[in-house]
């Protein structure tokens, strides 16, 4: 079966047709806007990410696709009129930070050991059940709705998923997202909700991997949306991680490091470190070990809208030396900084300029200073089964000034894939397994040889350019309250 896979992300909705042997054709990219009408809050139009993912749809449909794979930003959230789909309000974003006194709160009451014995997830307005509560507390009419039976409150793929199909569902690996569901059970968790005050009836179902999730009808006949995945989980797969140890790193807006852990909830992580679900196959359901880090390719985007950079083949022209090399680093902590620190309190920070400092040392810091935070994860998730490479994906993995600094400053060769779109691609080859009725742990997609950039720096001058980093990290944390 002809799959069209849909990646919507945090800055654009892309779509890839996949062919039944693993082949994937591009479609075009939509991107969407983003509202800030505060500091640290950011929005989108839910209208506008369903709209984009529609069109998607509808051109794959007209290339003969008749499955859908969703993969989704994981944490959004929306607040919906289920009898007319109109949202209530725009969407959180998951790097909006807005509910980060609610968690304050959450922390000094003591409720951190709970929440993360239950769900697995640290305290902190990254994950969706704060930006749910601050929904129904804010929005004009949530709390009606909610009363009447009538309000939809989730992540944005079961905003999604029910206007496309009717069902009123979300799946496993998102629901893992949003601090309410029991990681042991996969359901949603009495004591999450009333320790978050999310009304446990108002949430959608949590559908079972393996069997479609609906049909829906576009103007070249019915589809069946076969899977919905969170965008991480979706390029794990892609990357065809299948054994404990196995991992790989997105670097998009944000950076996420996902590696397999094997077919029971981790233990013994370093609590930093978050256990997550992934997929299921016959054995039972796989787990993973999850860092992120909230600022990668948003730090460009940054660059780019302040007007320092001018475009991205500024970025593709640069070359050494390394702005850390003069002593130039950049923290991007522009939405604090997540694993290992889980720090909030962090600001963006330029250090070292002197007046020979230029525009283009700025640049260099920026990219390498997301490059030292990607290599703080990789140390603290341990990639034991691939300790010499690690695989990535993502729109700076095509960047060779970054990826050679990457591997510099990791130690590791960095192995990126020739595919563009791997989370669409893993999410079709989920979708795939569905449709065929194959085992998960055996189905790998088709993919594009990979290429590797190996370290060509010596160990001790990246260990003690790291240690610089790690200071001005340090003198980052605390500015904001």
């Amino acid at each position: 079966m002809k799959i069209v896979a849909i990646d919507q992300g945090t800055t654009s909705t892309k779509g890839v047709v996949v062919d039944e042997n693993g082949h994937g054709q591009p479609l075009r990219g939509l991107r969407h806007a983003q509202f800030m009408p505060e500091p640290g809050w950011i929005e989108q139009d839910p209208r506008e990410l369903l709209d984009n993912v529609r069109s998607l749809i509808e051109l794959g449909a007209g290339s003969g696709a008749k499955g859908i794979a969703l993969a989704n930003q994981g944490e959004t959230v929306v607040a919906w009129d289920r009898r007319t789909g109109a949202p209530l309000a725009n969407a959180i974003v998951w790097q909006d930070q807005r509910t980060k006194a609610a968690t304050d709160a959450l922390i000094r009451d003591d409720r951190s050991d709970a929440v993360r014995a239950r769900s697995g997830l640290p305290l902190d307005p990254y994950f969706s059940a704060t930006k749910l509560r601050w929904l129904l507390d804010n929005v004009d009419g949530a709390g009606a709705l909610a009363r009447q039976g009538h309000l939809g409150i989730g992540t944005s793929d079961s905003y999604f998923i029910e206007r496309l199909t009717g069902r009123y569902a979300t799946d496993v690996t998102t629901a893992s997202r949003t601090s309410l569901m029991n990681l042991d059970t996969c359901e949603w968790d009495h004591e999450l909700c009333e320790i978050f005050d999310v009304p446990i009836e108002l949430l959608p179902e949590i559908v079972a991997d393996g069997e479609p999730i609906g049909t829906l009808a576009t103007p070249s006949g019915s589809m069946s949306l076969l899977t919905s995945v969170v965008d991480q989980v979706a390029a794990l797969y892609g990357h065809g991680c299948r054994a404990p140890g196995e991992g790989k790193i997105s670097i998009g807006t944000g950076a996420f490091a996902l590696v397999v852990t094997g077919f029971e909830r981790p233990v013994g992580l370093r609590d930093s470190i978050i256990p997550t679900t992934a997929w299921t196959c016959r054995q039972g359901r796989v787990y993973a070990a999850d860092g992120g880090i909230y600022t990668a390719a948003a730090a460009v985007e940054w660059l780019m809208r302040i007007g320092m950079l001018g475009s991205l083949d500024e970025v593709e022209a640069l070359s050494a030396p390394s702005a850390a090399e003069r002593q130039v680093f950049f923290v991007p902590a522009l939405a604090g900084l997540a694993c290992p620190h889980w720090d909030r309190t962090a600001a963006g920070l330029f250090i070292g300029m002197d007046i020979s400092t230029g525009r283009e040392d700025m640049i260099k810091a920026v990219l390498e200073g997301v490059a030292f935070r990607i290599a703080e994860v990789i140390d603290a998730l341990d990639f034991a089964a691939a300790p010499a490479s690690i695989s990535v994906d993502g729109g700076l993995s095509r960047s060779a000034y970054f990826t050679r600094f990457l591997a510099n400053v990791s130690g590791r060769a960095i192995v990126g894939r020739g595919d563009a779109e791997v989370t669409a691609l893993g999410a079709a080859a989920l979708a795939q397994t569905v449709a065929e009725r194959r085992d998960a742990a055996s189905f790998h997609p088709t993919t594009q040889p990979p290429t590797a950039i190996e370290p060509a720096m010596g160990a001790q001058q990246a260990a003690e350019l790291r240690a610089r980093f790690a200071t001005a990290r340090e003198r980052a944390s605390g500015w904001r309250g």
